[in-house]
């Protein structure tokens, strides 16, 4: 597959899978951290009983996040590949195959900004 692929402008499939490995990686760090800072205030059942779900919330909006960016890798990956396999017409496929791969991109590219509202949101609580 040809990694300089431009999805979007100024973005490249190789741009794409280098934002999903440091995404994951500083998520991780985040999520470390997050516990951390949070595992002094409990101090009882009641305070864990607050603060896990916030937890168990966070990790969840980002798990998803993760995976809508797996997902629409996955869409470029095939696009690319068919053009590299066929040459038949640019990408290989019949329009229709086309339309509904970028429909499941675009899908998965508004997913992605939905969670990232999300946590956005979540942030200014």
């Amino acid at each position: 597959m040809h990694d300089e692929f431009e999805l979007f402008k100024g973005t490249t499939f190789s741009d794409l899978m280098k934002d999903i490995y440091h995404n994951s990686k500083k998520k991780d760090r985040q999520i470390n951290t997050l516990i951390q800072e949070l595992q002094p205030l409990i101090k009882n059942i009641g305070d864990a009983t607050v603060i896990v779900p916030l937890i168990k919330e966070y990790l969840d909006v980002s798990v998803k996040n993760d995976e809508h960016l797996v997902k629409l890798a996955a869409v470029v990956q095939r696009l690319v590949g068919s053009a590299n396999k066929d040459g038949g017409d640019e990408y290989g496929m019949s329009e229709e195959e086309k339309a509904r791969l970028l429909q499941t991109a675009q899908e998965e590219l508004d997913a992605i900004h939905k969670e990232q509202d999300e946590i956005n949101l979540g942030d200014t609580k």
